[in-house]
């Protein structure tokens, strides 16, 4: 028995980003890297998050850019993307149920996998950031 509604809107976009990023920020592990490099900049980084999600889940169209380039001097690591995606799952988890919503773990994890081949590719050669 379905128990919870997919995700839908832009209003269900804003209340996944803002209770995600909140686990986050508290995070032991990858709080402090997301504070040192976002700072008191958490309205326009939120901002950009939203956008970015409704682009990839609802065809918002909103966000454009590349995100892997804001990351690429990140100090993280494989068991950094592992516990994003852990609390990424638990908040789509805590909130939703269906096929968007499955869409979004699937690209979530997507991501963190291009993420991490794209780092792993820069560190060893010494060369630009693949885009």
């Amino acid at each position: 028995m379905k128990t919870r509604e997919d995700i839908r809107s832009m209003e269900d976009i804003t209340r996944l980003v803002d209770i995600f990023y909140d686990k986050v920020r508290q995070d032991q592990l990858i709080g402090p890297i997301f504070e040192e490099k976002i700072k008191d900049n958490w309205a326009a980084h939120l901002s950009i998050m939203y956008r970015f999600w409704g682009t990839v889940l609802l065809g918002e169209r909103s966000y454009f850019g590349s995100p892997f380039l804001k990351h690429a001097n990140l100090p993280v690591e494989g068991r950094h993307f592992e516990r994003w995606l852990s609390y990424f799952y638990e908040t789509l988890d805590e909130l939703f149920e269906g096929p968007k919503t499955e869409e979004a773990k699937f690209r979530a994890e997507k991501m963190a996998e291009m993420f991490q081949f794209k780092l792993e590719h820069l560190r060893n050669t010494g060369n630009q950031p693949l885009k």
